[in-house]
């Protein structure tokens, strides 16, 4: 095996495929990967079609490694098998592309530009900047990802990016080598949830345009099926991200409103419907003075709940983390499950 390409960037850049089930597309994906990326590691995980030996068989690029899983650990067991694998390597910066296709490679650069620049520390495509072009997404897709958004930008803290299943991204390595991954989400919660983990360590997010890109793959990606399951992992991650952002790292006043908000409009709402029960009990009315007293218990809090939400989303970060951390291995190898390199 000769030495892989040099890339024409200072940095070392390393594309992660996940690999499951995407035989008929992956030699065609990794054909269209530019000189631009020094390493291509390919994971297999626990493939039923043998993604790992197809590669291997069909693939000559110097510069591909298959790793293998002994079981299958989701899109995001892998991801984190190849970021880990990456760094060991001395990757700077790790692109994560799916293997079946609906991801263009010639994308890359824009993908990995603002982290070069030192704009960000995570980039991410959006299928939603040009409305135009979201028609090709089918319409279950597009109505699901609409909500997921919306649910998202709450429980992650970043108010200012779109489509958060969006699996195209890059991550510089610094910030990707601390990265809780034994907390991590290893599935389809997987993009959202380290949207999640990067707002607690304050890493800077960018969306990336993209157009949305579908051909005859089949995703397994079902709304119906985990609807249930992310709106209990969002509100999860919203009430653990309030505690770390607000009460445990920093104290500023949306802290005090927050309280005061949820004080009011609780105290407004039980005791407005206390004394309503009560006077229909005794078949009275209920006196002004009490309807006023929750009223404005119930309004007040409804205005500090805002200036809350107000100061949550001017709190999304600005500052690039990845310049001020010195390199160093990841927290724990992802591989440790049964990977091993080819």
């Amino acid at each position: 095996m000769t030495d892989a390409p040099h890339n024409s960037f200072a940095h070392c850049v390393a594309v992660v495929i996940p690999c499951y089930r995407v035989t008929k597309h992956i030699v065609d994906v990794v054909a269209a990967i530019g000189p631009e990326v020094n390493h291509i590691y390919c994971v297999d995980d626990a493939c039923p079609d043998r993604s790992g030996d197809a590669i291997e068989r069909d693939i000559k690029d110097p510069r591909v490694v298959v790793l293998r899983h002994d079981m299958n650990q989701g899109v995001g067991g892998a991801v984190l098998t190849g970021y880990a694998r990456a760094i060991a390597d001395g990757a700077t910066i790790m692109v994560k592309i799916d293997g079946d296709g609906q991801m263009d490679p010639s994308l890359l650069t824009g993908v990995i530009n603002p982290i070069l620049r030192g704009e960000a520390d995570y980039t991410k495509g959006n299928r939603f900047w040009d409305l135009r072009e979201i028609r090709q997404m089918p319409l279950v897709r597009r109505v699901g990802n609409l909500g997921l958004s919306f649910m998202s930008k709450a429980s992650t803290g970043y108010w200012d990016v779109f489509d958060p299943t969006n699996g195209y991204t890059a991550i510089h390595a610094n910030v990707a080598a601390r990265l809780p991954v034994e907390s991590i989400s290893k599935r389809y919660f997987f993009e959202t949830d380290m949207l999640f983990r990067l707002n607690t360590m304050r890493a800077v997010v960018v969306d990336v345009p993209m157009d949305a890109r579908y051909a005859d793959e089949t995703s397994g990606l079902r709304i119906s099926s985990i609807l249930g399951e992310f709106l209990v992992k969002h509100a999860r991650n919203l009430l653990k991200r309030i505690a770390y952002n607000y009460f445990l790292r920093d104290l500023p006043v949306a802290s005090l409103e927050l309280l005061a908000g949820l004080g009011l409009g609780s105290f407004g709402i039980l005791f407005g419907s206390w004394h309503w029960w009560h006077s229909a009990q005794q078949l009275d009315s209920t006196p002004v003075g009490t309807i006023m007293i929750a009223t404005v218990a119930v309004v007040s809090g409804l205005q500090f709940l805002l200036a809350f939400l107000n100061y949550d989303i001017g709190n999304v970060p600005r500052r690039p983390l990845h310049p001020l951390l010195p390199p160093r291995r990841p927290r724990a190898h992802a591989e440790q499950d049964g990977a091993a390199a080819s």
